[in-house]
């Protein structure tokens, strides 16, 4: 499961999010929001139902969640990223 985050505080949310015995297991990725036009910083947070809805809810007051067409946009865009990052590293090794 995953959810897209949006926050202006990303160091208050880090905070949360990393301190938590739940959600700090969880794949949690930070990136600038001026990468998708967006004002502020975008979060992704990969992991089990239960670490997705806890970060939710630690993050309720301070983070706007992006869904649907929004959501597969941006996460479409970080594995695109992340796959061309891993070809490149694989070129290096050989």
């Amino acid at each position: 499961m995953k959810i897209v985050l949006l926050t202006k505080e990303v160091e208050k949310a880090k905070e949360l999010l990393f301190k938590d015995e739940i959600v700090s297991r969880a794949s949690i990725l930070f990136k600038d929001g001026k990468e998708f036009g967006k004002e502020g910083f975008i979060f992704i947070v990969s992991g089990t139902e239960e670490q997705c809805e806890k970060a939710r809810e630690l993050v309720k007051e301070l983070a706007e969640e992006l869904k649907d067409k929004e959501k597969e946009e941006i996460i479409k865009k970080i594995e695109a990223e992340q796959a061309k990052a891993a070809e490149g590293f694989g070129l290096i090794l050989g």
